[in-house]
């Protein structure tokens, strides 16, 4: 509960109510941008075991698992296949690190607008 001296009753306008709203986009967006961040970074390590894997072969045929099928290839592909999917990953990680960067930098500047028209009468941290 907030003290007499720290309610404020300002009424909320329109335009407070839409950026609070957008404010609520951005943050369910900095979740979901994170996650599949997470996401990727978990398939990224996999992939990095697996090419460590390939490098320690012995130039044989080695099996590679494409969604649910097993796929008999050499080990140069299977290599050739594991830095191609690297490099889409870590580009996607990167844009996703883009992406958060402006998600904070948005939201940043509407805590400033809200906070400074309502006080501690409304609450913007994250979840």
């Amino acid at each position: 509960m907030l003290a007499a001296e720290e309610e404020n009753d300002n009424e909320v306008r329109r335009i407070d109510q839409q950026n609070i709203n957008k404010f609520a986009r951005l943050n369910a967006r900095l979740h979901e941008v994170r996650a599949e961040r997470a996401n990727l970074q978990k398939q990224l390590e996999r992939l990095d075991d697996a090419s460590t894997e390939l490098m320690m072969g012995s130039g044989d045929t080695v099996w590679m698992m494409l969604g649910e099928a097993f796929l008999a290839t050499s080990e140069d592909d299977a290599t050739e296949f594991c830095e191609g999917q690297v490099e889409k990953m870590q580009s996607r990680v990167e844009r996703l690190k883009g992406e958060e960067t402006t998600i904070v930098d948005e939201q940043a500047e509407l805590k400033k607008i809200l906070y400074g028209r309502f006080g501690k009468s409304i609450n913007l941290e994250d979840s």
